[in-house]
Formats: C-alpha cells, sequence, structure tokens
C-alpha cells in the first residue's frame, strides 16, 4: 500500500509544528531555570570565593605577597570559568543549553547526585522515574477507566439520585489529593495503625523479593486513594455530562428503537464514536503522569520525579530541571504526533489523503 503524499504532507507539517512548539517550551525553560543567568552569577561567586579561601588557606602561598596571591587566584578563577564554560555569556550558553537538551544530552547537575553518588542528570532522574511511574501511571490508568465507566453508567441512569448526587458533589474535586492525603494519614496511620504514612518500603526492606513488593504495594495503597478520591466525583460528572451529549444524536435515537439493549447502544453508538477524545485523553493523562506531584510526594515522603524537581527548584538546580522538562516535552511532542497520525488513518472526518 502506497502512503498519499497528501497525508505524507499532513504529518511533515505537523511535525516541523510540533518541534517549533518543544523548541520553545525546552528555551524559555532555560531561561527560566537559570533566572535570566542569575544562577550563572551565583556559580562564578562561589568559584571565586572557594578558589580564594582555598589559595589564602594553602601553606604553600602564605609566603607570597597579597598582589601575588591575586594574580594566583585570578589565574586559576580564569581557568575554572573557561572549564565551566562560564567565560561566554549566558545568551550563548543557553544555546548551548538548547542543543543539549533537545538532543538528550543532560549533563551534570550543579548539586543534586543519584543515590549511587552520580551527578549525571540522566542518571538522577532514572533513578526515580520508575517510582512515579509506579505510582502515578498507576493511579491515572485507575482512574481513567473507572471514571469513564462510570461516566458511561451515570448517562444512563440520567435524572436519577445518583446522578444527582454525583452532580452535588462534583465540586469537591476542586480540593487537590494532598489534602485528601492528609486525612488518609489520620485515620489510617495515626488513629488505625493499619498502614504507613509515607515512603517507597518499609524499613529495614524485605529481603524477599515477594515481601518487598507486598511492602511497596502497601506505602501506594494511601497516595493512590488520595489521588482517586481528588479526581473521581468531577471525572465521573465530565464523562457523564460528554457521553449525554453524543447519546442525543440520532443515530443513537435510532439505535435505541430498533430495540438494541442498552449496553450495546452505549459501546457502539456512544462510546465508540467518541474513541479519538478517549485515546487522546488516556494518552496525555499517561504522559502528565510522568512529572509526578511535588506537593504529594512531599506529603508521602514519595521518591519520584516530583520531590526531585521540588529539590531542584530549591537548590536551584538548572539542568536537573530542564532535563526532567526536556524529557517530558520529548514525550509529549512524540505522543501528540503518534496520536495525530492515528486519527489520520482511523477518523475519517480528518481529511488528509488529498493532494
Amino acid at each position: 500500500m502506497t502512503i498519499p503524499k497528501g497525508f505524507l504532507k499532513f504529518v511533515g507539517k505537523r511535525a516541523v509544528l510540533l518541534l517549533i512548539s518543544l523548541v520553545i517550551a525546552i528555551y524559555i525553560s532555560i531561561l527560566l531555570a537559570n533566572f535570566g543567568g542569575l544562577i550563572d552569577e551565583m556559580v562564578k561567586a562561589d568559584l571565586l570565593m572557594s578558589i580564594t579561601m582555598n589559595v589564602r588557606n594553602n601553606p604553600a602561598y602564605q609566603g607570597l605577597t597579597a598582589s601575588e596571591r591575586q594574580r594566583i587566584i585570578d589565574s586559576m578563577y580564569q581557568a575554572a570559568l573557561e572549564a565551566r564554560g562560564l567565560n561566554t555569556p549566558f545568551l550563548v550558553r543557553s544555546l548551548y543549553h538548547l542543543k543539549n537538551a533537545l538532543t538528550m544530552d543532560l549533563g551534570t547537575a550543579l548539586y543534586l547526585t543519584s543515590d549511587s553518588g552520580s551527578k549525571q542528570v540522566r542518571l538522577i532522574i532514572l533513578e526515580r522515574l520508575p517510582q512515579t511511574v509506579m505510582l502515578f501511571t498507576t493511579v491515572t490508568v485507575i482512574n481513567f477507566f473507572l471514571n469513564l465507566l462510570g461516566g458511561l453508567f451515570i448517562a444512563r441512569k440520567y435524572g436519577s439520585k445518583i446522578d444527582k448526587a454525583i452532580a452535588a458533589l462534583a465540586p469537591t474535586s476542586v480540593i487537590p489529593g494532598w489534602v485528601y492525603g492528609i486525612f488518609l494519614i489520620l485515620i489510617f496511620y495515626t488513629w488505625l495503625h493499619v498502614l504507613p504514612p509515607g515512603g517507597l518500603v518499609d524499613y529495614p526492606p524485605p529481603k524477599d523479593p515477594f515481601l518487598y513488593f507486598l511492602s511497596v504495594l502497601k506505602h501506594m495503597i494511601l497516595p493512590m486513594l488520595s489521588w482517586i478520591i481528588a479526581g473521581l466525583f468531577l471525572g465521573l460528572y465530565s464523562n457523564r455530562t460528554f457521553f449525554l451529549i453524543f447519546s442525543t444524536e440520532d443515530y443513537v435515537e435510532v439505535a435505541r428503537a430498533k430495540g438494541l439493549p442498552p449496553r450495546q447502544v452505549d459501546m457502539g453508538y456512544v462510546m465508540r464514536p467518541t474513541l479519538p477524545s478517549i485515546i487522546t485523553g488516556l494518552s496525555l493523562a499517561v504522559i502528565g503522569s510522568w512529572g509526578g506531584a511535588i506537593i504529594t510526594e512531599t506529603v508521602f515522603d514519595w521518591p519520584g520525579l516530583g520531590r526531585l524537581l521540588a529539590a531542584a527548584l530549591s537548590y536551584p538546580d538548572p539542568p536537573v530541571i530542564v532535563g526532567e522538562v526536556a524529557i517530558y516535552a520529548w514525550l509529549l511532542t512524540l505522543t501528540v504526533l503518534t496520536l495525530d497520525v492515528i486519527y489520520a488513518f482511523l477518523d475519517p472526518r480528518v481529511k488528509v489523503w488529498g493532494g
């Protein structure tokens, strides 16, 4: 099967536009993470102070005059600036940072290290990524299907007591998940003593792999519950409204008039036309979950990317901040491009096959 030129042109245009957005987003993150070059000035000041103190406290330089020691300090300082690339203007260096971020050459952190002691940003992020995926991607998928199927069920019960109850409780979702997390810790840890308040695993960690898995699973319960509760009612209400809009289409009314079972009407005539939106929602939610959650991870002492970003912001550590942004931006860009290609094949309303 030959691919039409119109389709290749469509994909090419989308790829170029997404790449431009990617470059702009990463460059803005570089400027913000470095405070427009202020971090460079702070690093320079730290270098000068460190070199000055080392020279003044070194017995080998005690017999030199003050001007001779100053010349040594200046020489060592200029050499350190050159070694770090700090002898060039920040705007020039920001373009090098942009190139490295786009090629995923994330460099080394200024302050943070991995648990193994490495300052490689790539290793620092990869060390935290599995914990974030394990917790937040899992709960995101659970939330998505819970809200999706629940919303479809409630749409069939339009006007019932459960429908009115969900509509009334939807505003409670404005409360952040970490607030629910604090209450869950008070209930299940402080009062009932049945679940741990946070962390990844019991201390000391079980040596048996199965017991280790159970320990991690036990520590995941409260943060997962906090996120499920926080998004439940608004998610159900949103999906219920979404399916109600499609359930009033003429072809759905015809299907009901034919006497088709409600489940068949829902799956074949209501949900099927909404698959592009459903796929988009799930894909973007999964990618979004890879960023972690700063406050939730802090409340539950969860060692994920959210806490890593919080630590990078507090120092600050621009390479780590830009590294997280670059990885997320690339994942989001590739996901959106893939979805565009899928829609071009599957959705007949997307006309890209012509010249």
